[in-house]
């Protein structure tokens, strides 16, 4: 599968944002999908993850609750929605694809990952 994400840019503290990633093929509905972001400076750390029919979502702390994954297997896209964002939310953000058993350790780890989008800059202004 190939996944294009988008949707980042500048935003102030306090804004929202709403990323997307498209994916390809036919067989999305099959894949555990991820969102991870990068800071400059700092090691890829896991955001967000749902599961094939879009029904069970995990959330890294930093996130939770003022976030939401979700998925349309119909338009294969992943959506992550992020509210109340802050300048240390500002990194290049990653969707990312799997297959296999859906839990939470496998999840938020970024090496049960298979296929990766190209990354969407977010910059959070304060």
């Amino acid at each position: 599968v190939q996944l294009q994400a988008c949707g980042g840019g500048l935003v102030q503290a306090g804004g929202s944002l709403r990323l997307s990633c498209a994916a390809s093929g036919r067989t999305f509905s099959s894949y555990i999908m991820g969102w991870f972001r990068q800071a400059p400076g700092k090691e890829r750390e896991f955001v967000a993850g749902v599961n094939w029919s879009g029904g069970s979502t995990v959330y890294a702390d930093s996130v939770k609750g003022r976030s939401t994954i979700s998925r349309d297997n119909a338009k294969n896209t992943v959506y992550l929605q992020v509210n109340s964002l802050k300048p240390e939310d500002t990194a290049v953000y990653y969707c990312a694809g799997r297959r296999g058993n859906w839990g939470t350790s496998t999840s938020v780890s970024y090496v049960s990952y298979d296929y990766w989008g190209q990354g969407t800059l977010v910059t959070v202004s304060s």
